[in-house]
C-alpha cells in the first residue's frame, strides 16, 4: 500500500507532463499564430512578373475556428485576386491548404526552424486541376514583432515562379 501511494503521484506527474509537451507541429503552429494582425508590403518575383512584380499586398491573418485555424488572405493592389490559405494542426502535422486563384487546392506540410524563425511548408499533394500551375510550396519567416516575410513558389508545369513579400504590420 505505501509503494502505491509513492507510485501514484509519480505517474500522475509523468500524466501531466506529457500532456503539456507540444509536438513540432504544435510548437510551428503557435509561432504563426504569432503573426495575426493586417500587414501591408511590396512583392518581388522570379522571374520577374510583370503583373504582380512590384504591387502593394495586403495580407490579413486571423486565427479562428476557437484557435484551431489560421486564416491568411492576400490581395494585390489593382488585382482581383484573393487567395485565401488555412493552417491547421492534424494531428500531429502542421498542414496548409491554399485556395488558389489557379482553381485548385494544393497541401503542404509544416516544420519549425532550428532558430525557431522560420515556418517551410513542402508540398504534399493538390485537390482540382494543375492547367493553369498550382502553389507549391510556402516559407514564414518572423523577423520581429512587426515585420515578417513571406516565400511563396507558383509553379507552372515544372517551372517555378517565386515571389518574396517584405511585409510590415499595419495592425
Amino acid at each position: 500500500m505505501k509503494s502505491l501511494r509513492f507510485l501514484l503521484p509519480v505517474v500522475l506527474m509523468s500524466l501531466s507532463t506529457m500532456a503539456y509537451a507540444q509536438t513540432d507541429a504544435q510548437k510551428s503552429f503557435d509561432k504563426l499564430k504569432t503573426l495575426a494582425g493586417s500587414w501591408e508590403g511590396h512583392v518581388t518575383t522570379a522571374p520577374p512578373t510583370p503583373e504582380i512584380e512590384g504591387k502593394v499586398m495586403q495580407v490579413s491573418l486571423r486565427v479562428t475556428s476557437m484557435g484551431n485555424v489560421l486564416m491568411h488572405e492576400m490581395k494585390a493592389s489593382g488585382r482581383p485576386d484573393d487567395p485565401i490559405t488555412m493552417m491547421y494542426l492534424d494531428e500531429n502535422r502542421l498542414l496548409l491548404t491554399h485556395y488558389c486563384d489557379a482553381g485548385n487546392r494544393p497541401r503542404m506540410t509544416g516544420k519549425l526552424s532550428a532558430d525557431g524563425k522560420v515556418v517551410e511548408f513542402e508540398f504534399l499533394d493538390v485537390a482540382g486541376s494543375t492547367q493553369y500551375g498550382h502553389m507549391h510550396h510556402a516559407m514564414f519567416t518572423a523577423v520581429d514583432e512587426n515585420h515578417h516575410t513571406e516565400d511563396w513558389t507558383f509553379m507552372v508545369g515544372d517551372k517555378p515562379v517565386r515571389a518574396h513579400v517584405d511585409l510590415q504590420r499595419t495592425k
